[in-house]
């Protein structure tokens, strides 16, 4: 069975097209490593909500909005092998490089986390 990888991330709206030409840039890293796709998806209709909501867990504010992302892989195994490669001390790729492709957002408001699909529809 399959393996996400899942992403929230408050970019601000002024960045749109600097998120997706990164994006395109970066998301092929993934790619190159097994990914089976990656997809990245801008706010549409996220609600605030009264207790929680996407943009309080990130910590947005009034001129960013909310993306959606994950990283869909063949199985854990392909991932655990991809985020060593990219994690290790000889890792050189300038599509991952923080001065070639700059994130346009603030990394440190970014959650992820691994998730095993436990039911899935097609």
């Amino acid at each position: 069975m399959s393996y996400i990888d899942g992403f929230v991330i408050a970019v601000p709206t002024a960045n749109k097209q600097k998120f997706i030409e990164h994006a395109r840039k970066g998301d092929t890293v993934f790619t190159d490593f097994g990914a089976i796709r990656v997809v990245e998806c801008w706010a549409d209709d996220v609600p605030q909500g009264k207790v929680t909501d996407f943009h309080k867990a990130v910590q947005a504010t009034e001129d960013e909005s909310i993306v959606f992302s994950w990283i869909e892989w063949p199985d854990k195994e392909t991932r655990d092998a991809a985020m060593a490669k990219m994690m290790s001390e000889d890792f050189c790729d300038e599509r991952m490089d923080h001065e070639k492709n700059p994130a346009p957002f603030d990394g440190s408001r970014l959650i992820y986390g691994g998730f095993q699909p436990i039911v899935e529809l097609s």
